[in-house]
């Protein structure tokens, strides 16, 4: 990993389509950064901070953004693959529409975010912050949600097959035509106290 680049603040900045590579960063300020069609595989992002940066059409794969702040940020039609956000937090961010494929978005603060139409396949999401969000028609699936905070998530027509809901109360959320399997349909009318028998 090549020397990491400390408590630096980048203002103003072109990086349209830029190859990101490995770089590592930490505490660094990302202020109104251009990253569009920006690429990163293997890059490191510690405890940063972007404010109103441009994501938009990037592709990262196996890079880190942990415990990172995402202010006012644009990730129109951002993919990430293999990422982990551990502990990141997204406030008023534009995510629509977000495609995650893998890794690590645990601990990570998405309440009152509009992720309609998102996709996230695979991810592990443990005790994430999903109070108030809106998901609907998203995709969530094969994803770990467990012990996540779900009080008043929009999951109209969202489709959670395959996803670890644990923790999830019901009643808690607006769930009109949302999708589960079998063995979640089945757990989800036990929390509500219900003795599911064949």
């Amino acid at each position: 990993m090549p020397e990491p680049i400390e408590g630096v603040t980048f203002h103003d900045e072109d990086w349209y389509a830029e190859e990101l590579g490995d770089r590592h960063y930490v505490h660094c300020d990302f202020h109104r950064v251009d990253l569009t069609e920006a690429t990163s595989r293997g890059a490191s992002f510690v405890g940063c901070t972007f404010g109103d940066v441009r994501f938009n059409v990037s592709r990262h794969t196996d890079s880190a953004f942990t415990r990172c702040t995402f202010i006012r940020c644009n990730l129109f039609e951002a993919e990430f693959t293999g990422c982990k956000f551990i502990g990141s937090t997204f406030d008023r961010c534009d995510l629509r529409p977000l495609t995650v494929t893998g890794g690590d978005w645990s601990f990570v603060t998405l309440a009152g975010a509009d992720l309609r139409g998102a996709r996230f396949t695979g991810v592990r999401m443990r005790e994430t912050d999903l109070a108030g969000a809106d998901l609907t028609g998203a995709t969530v699936s094969g994803s770990d949600l467990s012990d996540a905070q779900w009080r008043g998530t929009r999951l109209t027509r969202a489709d959670l097959r395959g996803s670890d809901l644990t923790g999830l109360d019901p009643t808690a959320v607006q769930r009109t035509g949302t999708i589960v399997d079998v063995g979640q349909a089945m757990a989800l009318a036990q929390a509500l106290g219900f003795d599911v028998r064949a």
